[in-house]
């Protein structure tokens, strides 16, 4: 398996192009299973996750283009999904194993066929992600759901009826699901508790340009008007703000300058208000962010990570990586996934202070340096905490397993590289 190794101590410093978020991709693909026409996706980024759900799709019958592009004078990918018949409607273990997301097949292909069956996605390194908010609200909406030999068979008679849903937690997955599924139901839908993530609003976006009819974007209420059928569209999609976050933690971290290319400052309101608390100067400009901590004293500050508007929890390891150079004592309090301080281990080992209590809140006291070390990454979004705590800790740090970050970070020692970081990608056989 490959391996990154970093020399840290360099202050970074220059430009990031920050790419089209994974988190609204990978619902934007599975949407174009709702027309036999052609949905077109630009700025798309170039990641395993991608490729993953591209390739389950192709074994549904989805034919697939890919072109090179550019926005905003930065390469990039577009994509054209079109399915015309099914060829499949099963989501094998083999596809859904290596990405959760592949349940984002499942209310598209039985609002439009009638019949789908996916392979129970199990759990994950964070913990467990149940599909029962999926499974009983298309229940309510008709869909008669068995699960054995480890699939969810779904069926209907005709069409989804529309129903009025209420979630018991604002579930990303469960709002993408039961939104696209509510498209071609028969009559109304109405979603409450539905999230309010800058992803969902996108697919709306996407959704609405295609024919549906919604009401209630970035509001916990979603109404939907049923149609019979949608038609193709072309969609640019957003910039990913969890790697502009990551990106931004690694100017504060290493007391440099860095000008996040295509972010927006409006889907990042609460992590940019930590970073002002911490001592860092942000300013906000039309298309992007400048993040700056240069000669800053950064102090620490408490997060608590929730659901959107609040502190994202996929940056919760980042800025916890933050915290373990910065003056003073943080509390960080994870209230959306159990089981996500696995990276906490790995930053001890590289010389932070940290005691975690229970599995939902840890105290990080700063210390003045780290130290390179060999560290293990667990998952997506430790991997790239592991990333920036090497690019302060004086010495060389080897981080093992980085496919995960291949997941969700594209070009990510190039990105480094070109502010300066001193950074390599090691290639292994397998």
């Amino acid at each position: 398996m490959d391996k990154i190794k970093i020399i840290g101590g360099n202050r970074l410093e220059g430009k990031i192009y920050i790419s089209g978020a994974k988190n609204a991709a990978l619902p934007l693909i599975c949407a174009s299973l709702l027309t036999d026409e052609t949905v077109t996706l630009t700025n798309m980024p170039i990641l395993s996750d991608i490729r993953s759900m591209n390739a389950l799709l192709e074994q549904m019958g989805t034919a697939i283009d890919c072109f090179d592009d550019f926005v905003d004078g930065h390469p990039t990918k577009t994509y054209s999904y079109r399915t015309q018949k099914f060829s499949n409607l099963i989501a094998p273990y083999d596809y859904v194993r290596k990405m959760r997301a592949s349940y984002y097949v499942l209310g598209p292909v039985l609002a439009r066929e009638g019949h789908v069956e996916l392979s129970l996605p199990g759990g994950c390194a964070i913990g467990a992600r149940p599909m029962d908010i999926h499974l009983s609200s298309l229940e309510q909406m008709g869909a008669k759901i068995e699960i054995k030999n480890g699939y969810v068979h779904a069926d209907i008679d005709g069409k989804l009826k529309g129903a009025h849903i209420t979630f018991h937690t604002a579930s990303v997955g469960a709002t993408c699901n039961i939104l696209m599924a509510a498209t071609l139901a028969e009559g109304e839908t109405i979603i409450e508790n539905a999230a309010k993530e800058p992803e969902i609003g996108d697919l709306i976006d996407l959704l609405i340009d295609m024919g549906a009819k919604i009401e209630g974007k970035d509001t916990s209420r979603l109404v939907i008007q049923g149609v019979d059928t949608l038609h193709g569209a072309r969609h640019k999609v957003i910039a990913d703000r969890i790697e502009a976050g990551s990106y931004g933690v690694a100017a504060a971290i290493t007391g440099g300058r860095i000008e996040l290319i295509n972010a927006q400052a409006s889907t990042l309101r609460t992590p940019i208000e930590i970073l002002k608390a911490m001592g860092v100067d942000v300013e906000e400009k039309e298309n992007s962010l400048i993040i700056d901590a240069t000669n800053k004293t950064l102090v620490g500050q408490d997060i608590m990570t929730d659901y959107y508007p609040g502190f994202p929890t996929d940056l919760q390891a980042q800025f916890m990586a933050l915290m373990c150079v910065a003056e003073g004592a943080s509390l960080v309090t994870e209230n959306i996934w159990e089981n996500r301080f696995m990276h906490v281990p790995e930053l001890m080992r590289m010389g932070a202070n940290i005691n975690v209590h229970g599995h939902a809140s840890a105290i990080v006291r700063g210390v003045k340096k780290l130290s390179g070390a060999p560290v293990m990454a667990t998952d997506l979004r430790a991997s790239f905490a592991l990333i920036l705590a090497g690019l302060v800790a004086e010495g060389e740090t080897i981080v093992n397993r980085v496919y995960h970050l291949d997941r969700g970070y594209e070009k990510l020692e190039e990105k480094l590289k070109g502010v300066g970081a001193n950074i390599e990608r090691i290639k292994e056989a397998d």
